[in-house]
């Protein structure tokens, strides 16, 4: 017993170092500023602005929080999270003895040659065993830091779940006001059409109008109404993207503020480069994923040495229960030694496989960092050049609607034929529409260039909203 002591202090001695690199963050190269940014960079962030803080739109934050509590995505990287959580407990009893119990009943005879000659007895069995390994070269700790690493991994996964889900229900309803806007100015444009088609019509009728005239007028009305249907197709193809976003069955979207009326905050600091290694989901996932390659090193590193166990055993063997534990108690202590002497090789090529998966789990970590920077650089640009495209959309359609209002007092004074008017009303259309798209696509970038900087989650609950004014009723306007 004293010698079996004597080995366990030594093999408590030796556990207190692991085999195998410890874990040290990557030095990445991170530059002063984002490409792109006007100025030098702050520590101040749009990304330390909570979700509920950046979009304003009552309906809107309402929709984000019924997809934050109720959305597949999210329950789905909840129950990731939970598999690694008993991942990691699976991980963490290997340090401690397993306990356990066996017995058993059987009744026996022994042959004329067996000794004792010609008995028949019984023999009932109860044992508990105990087992233990010493963590000797540190296999167990690598194992469990490994598993909190994966982890860790899963709550960061998470994270960008949620992330990616306020990005996905801002971006769709702010596509789905844009349909919406679309809608209302081709229904519109096939009002004022119609308005010309029954007037050339009617002067036709009366001789006081051409066909070639009437003919035109019908053809920029079936042009403007060929655009109804396909609009509201893309509006529910889209009101089905959002509920499916926010867990629920098909159906109708609630409306807020106009695309106009969505608020734009007037400055959009992107704030330091380095700030997203601790701030984007995605760059702190791939960097627990490296963190459990490396302590995959460090695992199979340790089966190159012999891993010591202790097995104890504590019972009873007797004919009957009456001397089970007293004539009949049986037990026994010992250490056992176990390791490899020749393998063919699979243990170097295990640590080769860990290793290499360790080059890749790097490699992958300093790919996504490099990629949170270009996606930050392009959505902080694609800001600025927005702003500037939709000053010259708005200058378009005022210039559009004037020469709108010129022709039809030309028109109406005699000066001019109606051509004139059409052809100033085929220009405002499209004028229309692409501010309309400019409008959104500023919105969508701003919630890309948010969810590039890794904001848009909290543990904290949102507020709830307020009560809104002036709703649209859920679903695209009414035909007309």
């Amino acid at each position: 017993m004293r010698r079996l002591a004597a080995a366990l202090a030594a093999a408590l001695v030796l556990s207190a170092c692991a085999v195998g690199p410890d874990y040290k963050r990557p030095v990445l190269p991170s530059p002063d500023s984002f490409y792109g940014a006007a100025g030098p960079a702050s520590a101040a962030s749009l990304a330390d602005a909570r979700w509920w803080d950046v979009f304003s739109d009552p309906v809107l934050r309402s929709l984000i929080d019924e997809a934050l509590r109720n959305g597949y995505d999210v329950r789905l990287a909840a129950a990731r999270v939970e598999e690694a959580r008993a991942r990691y407990g699976i991980a963490g009893s290997l340090y401690y003895p397993g306990v356990g119990y066996s017995a058993g009943v059987s009744r026996a005879h022994n042959g004329a040659y067996q000794t004792p000659a010609d008995v028949t007895g019984n023999s009932i069995t109860v044992n508990g065993l105990l087992s233990w390994e010493i963590d000797v070269w540190g296999r167990v700790r690598r194992l469990n830091e490994e598993a909190r690493a994966q982890y860790l991994a899963s709550e960061e996964g998470r994270r960008g779940v949620e992330l990616s889900l306020v990005a996905d229900v801002a971006s769709a309803y702010f596509d789905l006001r844009a349909l919406d806007a679309e809608l209302e100015i081709a229904r519109r444009t096939r009002d004022t059409f119609q308005d010309t088609y029954d007037l050339f019509n009617r002067r036709l009728a009366g001789g006081a109008a051409s066909a070639l005239e009437t003919s035109r007028a019908e053809v920029l009305l079936a042009n403007a109404s060929a655009l109804i249907p396909g609009l509201e197709q893309r509006i529910v193809a889209r009101e089905n993207q959002i509920t499916l976003l926010l867990g629920r069955a098909p159906g109708p979207v609630p409306r807020g503020a106009s695309l106009t009326e969505q608020a734009l905050p007037p400055a959009v600091p992107p704030g330091l480069p380095s700030a997203l290694l601790l701030r984007r989901p995605d760059v702190g996932a791939a960097e627990q994923e490296l963190v459990a390659a490396n302590a995959g090193i460090g695992v199979a590193r340790a089966a190159f040495y012999p891993t010591l166990s202790i097995t104890g055993l504590l019972g009873g063997v007797s004919p009957d229960l009456q001397n089970l534990f007293a004539a009949g108690r049986t037990w026994s202590i010992g250490a056992n030694l176990l390791g490899p002497l020749f393998a063919g090789g699979s243990l170097l090529a295990q640590e080769r496989v860990a290793r290499a998966q360790f080059d890749a789990a790097r490699a992958t970590y300093e790919q996504t960092f490099t990629r949170a920077l270009g996606e930050v650089s392009t959505d902080l640009v694609a800001i600025e050049k927005l702003a500037s495209e939709e000053t010259e959309r708005v200058r378009a359609v005022d210039a559009a609607r004037e020469s709108v209002r010129l022709a039809t007092r030309r028109y109406e004074s005699g000066f001019s034929a109606y051509f004139e008017v059409l052809d100033a009303l085929q220009q405002l259309l499209p004028a229309e529409t692409a501010l309309v798209l400019t409008r959104r696509d500023r919105l969508t970038a701003l919630v890309s260039f948010y969810r590039a900087l890794g904001g848009g989650w909290s543990d904290a609950p949102p507020p709830p909203p307020e009560p809104p004014a002036g709703i649209t009723p859920a679903g695209p306007p009414p035909p007309r």
